[in-house]
């Protein structure tokens, strides 16, 4: 099954008290390695969504076929010193399984031909 995560943050006025290549330095040093070495099991894709709402700042979307995969991306963004620090915060998880209904669907079927 592939899973779909919509994970929202905010990034906190500690990191907006920081230059623009202060955060560029952070992100390039402690977040995209993170992304890269999960990369074949978690793809991710990244908005800013502070224009358009005040409960977070950013969201990113995830997929993934193995639910453990993203624990441990989460996991290791919470090690690096932008997540313990508190440049960021994790807000909600939104998560869902692509098409779950045809998954389930066969697996019906497959019970009635088992009968």
């Amino acid at each position: 099954m592939k899973y779909g995560i919509v994970l929202t943050y905010t990034v906190t006025p500690r990191w907006l008290a920081l230059s623009r290549e202060q955060r560029n330095t952070l992100r390039e040093t402690h977040l995209e390695p993170v992304f890269a070495a999960h990369a074949g099991r978690v793809t991710a894709r990244f908005y800013d969504a502070e224009a358009f709402n005040g409960r977070f700042s950013d969201f990113a979307v995830l997929e993934t076929d193995d639910l453990g995969a993203y624990y441990f991306l989460i996991e290791a963004l919470r090690d690096t010193p932008i997540v313990a620090e508190g440049y960021l915060t994790f807000n909600d998880v939104l998560l869902g399984v692509e098409d779950g209904f045809h998954a389930y669907e066969r697996a019906l079927a497959g019970e009635a031909g088992a009968r």
